[in-house]
This record gives structure tokens, C-alpha cells and sequence, in this order.
């Protein structure tokens, strides 16, 4: 991947305008008012609303930056009770994975398929070479110095994660088009890779917001 993959160059940009429109999110959308009645609850709204905790922050992970959304979350859980004399129970930590920072929400099988270190730019803490694995799900001995900020291990502590299905779809397709092979093939296996306690929301943008919403501080976390 050169760096024109990493920023959003006309092209780039006109890509993701058609990833929004073939996901419904182009489609004109209705006008709100302050008197207009709520909505009916999504998946989306659910998950906004099981932000745990009084004190709250979200981590928002656009690029892998060497996963420092997952040890940052880690470092929130380990200071937070010191600093306020609070439990875990009081703390909420979100971490939204979008743009380049997509590939940790998905599966070891996904990431040897279509060879997400490679694509993304990531390297295997252990072989060095581009990774055929997640290296923050299921951390083994010697991978990095915080294996408790392993990502199934901070879902347990009630970290919410989401990822950016709009990343999804148009990180996808430009895989499906360097492989030769159908968009909805490998958009299906990524988001049938997606890993327990990773809830896939409309974008990250949206999910950075929403978080706001609830309360959440915002760091910028890659």
C-alpha cells in the first residue's frame, strides 16, 4: 500500500463517496427538529447507551499507531482508580477502530487471508514480517509488554469497541480489486471476521460522536 491509500486524494475521496451512497448513508437524509420525537432504538443506539461508568473517555483509533488505542485504554483503567478512588464498574473507556485502524477488530483467519499486514502496514511484533495474525487479540508471551491490553482481555473489563463498517466497505473493495475477485466476497468475510465484543457501527466518525454524546472525552489515539 503507497501513500496515496493513506490519505484521501480526489480519487480517494470520490472512492468513499460511493462506498456512503452503496450503503445507504448518501441517501438524503430527513430534517430534525427540537420537537421531533426520538427514534426508534439500533444496534447502534444500544451500544452508545452500555457506555459503562461515570468517568468516560473515548480513545479514537483512525491509524494502528503501534495499537497504542489498546495500552492507552490499559494505562486509563490501571490510573483512573488511584487518581479518583473509584472501581472498574465507574470507569468507561470506548476505543472506535476506523479508517487504517480497522483491521484489529478482525480475526486471525481474515488477517492470513488477505494478508491485512501487508495491506495495512503492520508487522508481526514477533517475526517482524507483515502480519498473518491480530497482534492484540489472544497476545502471546513475549508480544508486547502489556499483554492485559489484550483486546478480549479489555472487553471483559467492559471496554466498548465499535468499528467503522464505512472503513469496511471501502478498505474492501480496494482489496477485492487488487485480488481480482467480487467486493461483497471480501467485504461478507471481513465482517463475518469481525471479533466478539466489537460492535461494527455505520461509521467512526459517527461513533467518535456518539460517544461525545454520552459523555466521553476524546483522545486522539492514532
Amino acid at each position: 500500500m503507497d501513500d496515496e491509500q493513506l490519505i484521501f486524494d480526489r480519487r480517494g475521496f470520490l472512492g468513499l463517496a460511493a462506498a456512503a451512497t452503496a450503503i445507504g448513508i448518501g441517501a438524503a437524509l430527513p430534517v430534525t427538529t427540537a420537537t421531533a420525537a426520538p427514534g426508534p432504538s439500533t444496534d447502534f443506539t444500544r451500544w452508545l447507551d452500555s457506555i459503562n461508568g461515570k468517568h468516560r473517555v473515548v480513545f479514537d483509533m483512525r491509524d494502528p499507531n503501534g495499537g497504542m488505542a489498546f495500552a492507552w485504554t490499559w494505562v486509563y483503567y490501571f490510573t483512573a482508580p488511584q487518581a479518583y478512588g473509584v472501581k472498574d464498574t465507574d470507569l468507561g473507556a470506548v476505543i472506535v477502530l476506523r479508517h487504517n485502524g480497522i483491521p484489529f477488530a478482525l480475526n486471525d483467519a481474515a488477517w492470513s487471508k488477505y494478508k491485512l499486514g501487508e495491506y495495512f502496514k503492520i508487522n508481526d511484533p514477533a517475526t517482524k514480517a507483515p502480519a498473518l495474525r491480530n497482534p492484540f487479540h489472544q497476545i502471546k508471551p513475549g508480544d508486547m509488554p502489556l499483554p492485559e491490553a489484550a483486546l478480549e482481555k479489555l472487553v471483559v473489563r467492559g471496554v466498548k469497541f465499535g468499528v467503522c463498517n464505512t472503513a469496511i466497505h471501502h478498505q474492501s473493495g480496494r482489496v477485492a480489486q487488487q485480488l481480482g475477485v467480487p467486493h461483497e466476497e471480501v467485504k461478507k468475510d471481513w465482517l463475518a471476521a469481525v471479533l466478539p465484543g466489537v460492535q461494527v457501527v455505520p461509521s467512526g466518525v459517527l461513533a467518535v460522536s456518539g460517544a461525545q454524546s454520552k459523555g466521553c472525552t476524546y483522545c486522539f489515539a492514532g
